[in-house]
């Protein structure tokens, strides 16, 4: 029996640990395992190898991933969807994991309904937005990435007396700036999810700065698009020296965390086991300390929603 596995739309860190699983687990189980190149558009290319234990060997600490990752506007195409079905078959492949997010699945599930071909998609990616998990792959080391950045800014902020605006990732999803927020103690937080009284706000932080306070941290998610609006009303409204950072691709960066490597071995194991078992079209997520599997037609039409309490925790640098 052939597996494969692949990686598809943004790079996050747990991807190697959860590669180097796979082919561990598949030799494991008498699986033979194979990798896909570059995503979706390696899957349309032939980019398809049999994996080794060489070909993993000293990866578990790497960032990224050693079998590359695409963004395919092909694979929207029918007949290219056809030909990635076509190489499959040409290596006996009946299965496959895939490693990617919101985009990823809806390509997934396309793709399954299409094609007999059993598949799971393992959330990997730090925006950690699929819906019904509160963990995706990447957003562990992410967060401790922009954790350290924080701290960093925060030193130089309050020596300095400056305002520092830092926007995070997170597309339309808020988590990222708001967890960061809540750990590093900024001031200020812009989300998609919460409205912004810049009146309320503006009264508590000048009553703060006339009782000492003389430099502030803000969190934007990229999401709202506030970025230059917030450092532009911080210089005006509360006359302090404001400059901004945008963290970008850094997030994506560093080595996996000890959570991330636990967590990348466990997603891989229950997906092998239960595609040995039976012929699956479906992503497995993780909530409540529980792993389990959900349709992907479900998963494509639902949207993830912020924890209330996350939300409840910002309250007081929203207002």
């Amino acid at each position: 029996m052939s597996i494969a596995i692949m990686c598809s739309g943004g790079d996050s860190c747990g991807m190697n640990p959860a590669i180097k699983s796979f082919v561990d687990y598949s030799y494991e189980k008498g699986l033979q395992p194979y990798f896909i190149y570059e995503g979706f558009e390696g899957l349309i290319d032939n980019k398809i190898k049999k994996a080794k234990h060489k070909d993993v060997a000293g990866i578990l600490h790497l960032g990224g991933t050693i079998i590359k990752t695409s963004r395919s506007k092909r694979f929207y195409e029918k007949e290219f969807r056809q030909r990635a079905y076509d190489n499959l078959k040409k290596y006996g492949i009946t299965k496959l994991i895939v490693l990617g997010g919101n985009g990823s699945f809806n390509a997934l599930k396309i793709f399954s309904q299409e094609f007999d071909i059993s598949v799971v998609g393992i959330p990997a990616t730090i925006d950690n937005d699929i819906y019904e998990s509160s963990y995706t792959l990447g957003v562990d080391t992410a967060l401790n990435v922009i954790k350290n950045a924080l701290d960093d800014i925060r030193n130089t902020s309050s020596s300095s007396k400056r305002a520092f605006v830092v926007e995070t990732m997170g597309r339309d999803f808020g988590y990222l700036a708001a967890v960061s927020a809540i750990t590093s103690g900024a001031e200020i937080c812009l989300i998609p999810e919460i409205k912004i009284d810049y009146e309320s706000l503006e009264k508590k932080l000048k009553k703060e700065i006339k009782n000492g306070r003389d430099y502030i941290l803000a969190l934007v998610s990229e999401g709202t698009k506030q970025t230059e609006e917030l450092a532009l009303w911080i210089q005006t409204n509360l006359k302090m020296q404001t400059r901004k950072i945008v963290l970008g691709h850094l997030q994506r960066g560093g080595n996996p965390s000890v959570f991330e490597r636990r967590m990348a071995n466990e997603f891989v194991v229950y997906s092998i086991d239960k595609l040995r078992k039976e012929k699956m079209k479906s992503a497995i997520v993780y909530k409540n300390c529980k792993f389990k599997f959900i349709d992907l037609e479900t998963i494509s039409n639902k949207k993830q929603v912020l924890n209330k309490k996350i939300i409840k925790q910002l309250e007081h640098m929203v207002k």
